[in-house]
Order: structure tokens, then sequence, then C-alpha cells
């Protein structure tokens, strides 16, 4: 399945639960279950929709759609997180976006068996681990995607005299932080040109997922989400550097986030899960 951006995926979150059925008692399959009952998109989704609109916004000079898109970004209560270490021996992982990554098996007889899913009581930690050699050393014009503090200042240079419209900004920025949603976590890289991340994220059965790639604009990502036997749950190969994918597992396991700098410079971009 091949996603062009944000907006589709959340167009097509129910087909995915459609077209990939739940395998909870044969882990050979792949790992996505029945959707998650209430289950709506959160903080991922809304801050990978502010990234898209955000642009949107700047290549038409429109100070609204600037300020809709700072909104958003607020609207979410995000924590960063550090990346534990992958340890790369145990990822198998393609030269590009044909072959994705996925946890080698254990040699034979000896059956391959994941790291448990919990660390002394607490969900393991994202890992991450950089494959292959930087093309170049250009680190490219932005050092990671627009904050929420960004896009409020863009749109009120956008506003320039008009009072109306700053009068919105203003009133955008008394609101501080008061409804805002929370349960994302951010999780920054800032990947080179030629280089390809992989993500080990741990997500529990039966249990809504949900992750985006929201990168800066100064290379082209590719980037797909397997499961740990490599079935691909979502993927996108389009000239874009943002994806947003969502589904329920049909048991804990750990899913794989592949990003591939194929651009010319370097890209920071956010990993942002829930």
């Amino acid at each position: 399945m091949m996603l062009k951006g944000i907006s589709l995926a959340l167009a097509t979150t129910a087909l995915v639960a459609v077209a990939l059925p739940s395998v909870a008692q044969d882990k050979s399959g792949p790992n996505v279950g029945a959707a998650a009952a209430g289950a709506t998109p959160g903080g991922a989704s809304t801050l990978g929709l502010a990234q898209e609109l955000y642009a949107v916004g700047m290549a038409q000079g429109d100070a609204v759609t600037v300020l809709a898109a700072a909104k958003l970004a607020a609207s979410v209560e995000v924590t960063s997180a550090e990346a534990a270490a992958l340890d790369p021996v145990i990822i198998e992982v393609g030269p590009d976006q044909t072959t994705f990554a996925k946890r080698k098996a254990a040699p034979a007889p000896v059956p391959a068996a994941p790291a448990p899913m919990m660390n002394e009581g607490e969900p393991r930690p994202a890992a991450k681990a950089t494959f292959f050699t930087a093309a170049n050393e250009d680190e490219g014009a932005a050092d990671s995607p627009v904050t929420a503090e960004a896009m409020f200042a863009r749109a009120r240079e956008l506003a320039a005299d008009d009072e109306a419209l700053l009068g919105l900004v203003d009133d955008a920025l008394a609101e501080g932080s008061r409804g805002r949603i929370g349960g994302a976590v951010e999780w920054v890289s800032r990947l080179p040109s030629g280089q390809t991340d992989v993500w080990e994220i741990p997500y529990y059965g039966n249990s809504y997922a949900e992750i985006a790639v929201v990168g800066d604009g100064d290379a082209n990502l590719d980037v797909a989400v397997t499961d740990e036997n490599g079935n691909v749950i979502c993927y996108d190969v389009s000239w874009s550097d943002k994806l947003y994918c969502d589904w329920t597992p049909a048991w804990d396991g750990y899913f794989y986030v592949t990003v591939q700098n194929l651009g010319g410079s370097r890209n920071s971009y956010y990993l942002l899960t829930n």
C-alpha cells in the first residue's frame, strides 16, 4: 500500500484494517488486527497535517492558512524523547526501498524472538540505527521542521499591516495551551543524504498505533513501516518527506520505520508516535 501523504493516509485508515486481516493467533502474518474501538487520529496526525498546511500557506503567502497551521501545531502537547541505540546486527535491511527492514531470524533451530516489550516494568523506548555512508556533507537550509512558534511569527509577518489578521494572531497566542491534546512523542533525527535510519518501536496488541514522519523540506525521504516479520504496513516513495500511518496491532510486537534520504542534502525530521 503506498500512501502519498498525510491527508490520503487519513482517508484510507479504514481500508488498511480491511486489507490486512487479523492474525492474533498466527504471528507469521502481518501484525494488523481489527480497528480499535473508538480510535481516532491523534497528536501525530495533527502535527503532520499542520506541517502540510503551513507549506501550502507559505507557498501562497496566505497569513490565514499559516495561522491555521500554527494553531494546529500548538494544539498538541508533545514530549521530546531520546532514542536508544539499536544494534544493527539484529536488523535486516536492503540497499533500497524494495527490501524493507525487519528483525533478523535467529539461526536454526532456535526460534526468532524479539526483546521483551517491557524494560523493568516500563515500556521500552524507541531505538534507532543508521545504515550506509553519507553521500555528501550538505547540511541543508533547515535544522528541523517548523515549530508552532515559528509558524505564528510567519503568520504575523504575512499579516503585515492588516489589523484584523494581527488581532487573530494575538488571540491565538493568548489561548496558549488551553485545550491541548496530549499523547504525542517526538524523536528527532538529522539524516544525511544517502543514509537510512531504521527505528524499532514497540506497540501493544489491540491498541491504536500511529506514526508520522515529518521532514524539514530539504530533501526527499522514502519511508516504510513494517512489522518484525518484514510485512509492510505503510510506505511512501513519492517525492515527499512526510508520511502518516495508523493501524491496530493484533499482538504485542515491534515495528520498524525505515527512513531513507534520497535527496542531495541532510533532512532533519521528526518521528512522531502516540
